[in-house]
């Protein structure tokens, strides 16, 4: 029997090429994304040797795309943003306007229509987020005031950029799509105006609705314990609310995929679910890298020549010098405007969804895309030598005549913006710090109950031994017949005990783990976190052995472990809940 099996053959060529080329590259300490998309160019119908099925590619993009913009609202910091805004969002929207508006005029030039020549400026105007924080990631600048700035600036750009793929389509018809749904200026206006009521109603949803269902249907899912079943239920919420949001809404599936990972980022859950959904998402952005690199044809190389050179010019070198100009008119100093920069002369992924999106609604010629991508691959090679040439451009730059008065006033603007940033990062550390790396003999008998009977010096020799730790919503930190190695104490959160026949929650001053510890048993339940839960550990051996020398302690925790040893083999309801 005959089997179709274009879709195993196009994500494992396309996985295995990707794997091929991306190590190629690294070896060459290249970003690994040109080695993606040159596996595309190679199974590419523009090129000889097996071909992969461009449609199958498009659809593996689509979900390519709409995991990659969960993950963007996944990160997604409003606190990062506030902190750099005075200079990251006026420096960003002046930046994107001014490169649209040199890419649309130099498409003009060429005889493009206005609609084309503005998808190109536009797709020129916004750097790889892909790219970037690798880059300040490898050079140790992501931390860093300037590497602050840059990452600000491109949330800016990105969050330009979802309103752009929202808009466009409204306006595909007077930008001389043949999609569109007017082709007149009222028209199109009327579509627009649709547009922005549907999108707005969307967003009230997801805003007001989503952050009190999506949280609680995670939370409901974690107390499961199940690994594999939380991740499923991450992606569900991406792939189910950008699939609602296209056929309800008629947003696109990168705006409701945004939005979802927009709403999770605030609850307990963000972190995890960027966890666990992470190698998923990588996987998809591979075939969408390789997806796009399919569509490419290496021959405009050869026949368009100058349109690639003005491409690349465009992306490095003006995109480059816009930014510098902005960051020195907004007082910050020649070190700051250089290293920005550098950090932005490249596109990368929402340059090729917005060309895709431009193709698909017949407003852009395949050429358009494939300068897009040809400057894509280009700038990106060329990104290590715009951060080398950082050092002696600032240099140069700050010794011209009548630089050396203003670069005190410089400086000292750069210094209050650094002051500002440290001061939110130990905010932000103070809040999420749960655990302390040990208690005093008062919060000993303070925080657990059990032991405020003890003598001072006792509860200090106690206090020694505690080891500190933390769980996540939904980690199981205790799992049925696993060896009983340690007691729990609970200082904050909250966990569930899950028996056969029901389940019971423990919180701040309980403790679990106690029955396997002086059994010397096996556990005899499962315990999972429901909360950021703080808890302080005592290992059996250390336990024991305090508890020779306490005997009223051993018949206290003896007491309790007897109690909850009944309750977990007879009927449910019985007061005292049980542990393991």
């Amino acid at each position: 029997m005959h089997h179709d099996v274009n879709l195993l053959l196009t994500i494992g060529m396309g996985i295995v090429l990707a794997f091929v080329f991306g190590f190629v590259a690294a070896r060459l300490r290249l970003p690994p994304l040109i080695g993606y998309l040159a596996a595309g160019i190679a199974m590419g119908p523009f090129t000889p040797g097996y071909v992969g099925d461009t449609a199958l590619a498009g659809q593996l993009a689509e979900v390519g795309v709409i995991l990659l913009m969960f993950g963007v609202g996944l990160h997604f910091s409003l606190d990062d943003l506030k902190a750099v805004r005075w200079i990251a969002v006026p420096g960003a929207v002046g930046q994107i306007v001014v490169a649209a508006a040199i890419g649309l005029g130099v498409a003009m030039a060429w005889g493009w229509t206005f609609g084309a020549g503005l998808v190109f400026g536009l797709s020129l105007s916004v750097a790889s987020t892909v790219v970037l924080l690798k880059a300040l990631e490898e050079r140790g600048l992501l931390s860093g005031a300037n590497g602050r700035i840059a990452v600000g600036w491109l949330i800016v750009e990105d969050l330009a950029m979802v309103l752009a793929l929202v808009l466009v389509p409204a306006f595909a018809g007077a930008l001389g799509g043949g999609t569109g749904p007017a082709t007149t200026a009222s028209g199109a206006l009327l579509a627009a105006g649709l547009t922005i009521v549907k999108v707005g109603a969307f967003l009230a949803i997801m805003l007001v609705i989503g952050p009190r269902i999506l949280p609680a249907i995670l939370r409901e899912v974690a107390r499961l314990g199940s690994r594999e079943l939380f991740t499923i239920s991450v992606l569900a919420a991406a792939m189910g609310i950008a699939f609602l949001a296209a056929k309800l809404f008629d947003v696109s599936f990168a705006l409701g995929a945004f939005c979802a990972g927009m709403v999770l980022s605030k609850s307990e859950f963000s972190h995890r679910a960027a966890e666990d959904t992470l190698p998923l998402q990588d996987a998809f952005a591979v075939l969408f890298f390789v997806s796009v690199g399919m569509l490419f044809d290496p021959s405009v190389l050869v026949n368009h020549p100058g349109a690639v050179i003005v491409t690349v010019l465009i992306v490095v070198v003006g995109k480059a010098a816009i930014a510098l100009a902005i960051v020195l008119a907004l007082g910050y100093p020649a070190s700051t405007a250089t290293m920005v920069s550098a950090s932005l002369a490249q596109i990368g992924e929402f340059s090729f969804i917005l060309a895709a999106l431009g193709i698909g609604l017949n407003i852009m010629q395949p050429l358009g895309r494939d300068l897009i991508l040809a400057g894509a691959i280009l700038s990106i090679l060329l990104n290590p030598l715009a951060f080398w040439a950082i050092k002696p451009i600032t240099g140069w730059f700050s010794a011209l005549p009548g630089r050396l008065a203003g670069r005190a006033r410089r400086q000292m603007r750069l210094a209050r913006l650094e002051r500002v940033l440290e001061e939110q990062r130990q905010e932000i550390e103070e809040k999420s710090q749960l655990v302390r790396s040990s208690l005093t003999s008062d919060e000993v008998a303070d925080k657990f109950p059990i032991f405020g009977r003890l003598p001072p010096a006792a509860r200090t020799d106690l206090a020694a031994l505690f080891v500190p730790r933390r769980a996540s919503p939904g980690e199981r930190v205790i799992r049925r017949g696993d060896p009983a190695n340690e007691i729990f104490f609970i200082v904050a959160g909250e966990v569930e005990v899950s028996l056969p026949d029901r389940s019971v929650q423990l919180g701040p001053g309980e403790f679990f783990g106690e029955i396997g510890v002086l059994s010397g048993g096996a556990r005899t339940a499962d315990v999972t976190s429901i909360d950021y839960t703080e808890l302080q550990t005592l290992s059996r051996s250390d336990l024991l052995l305090f508890l020779d020398t306490h005997p009223e302690l051993t018949a206290a925790i003896g007491d309790i472990a007897d109690i909850r040893a009944r309750q977990n083999r007879g009927p449910a309801g019985a007061p005292q809940p049980a542990a393991p």
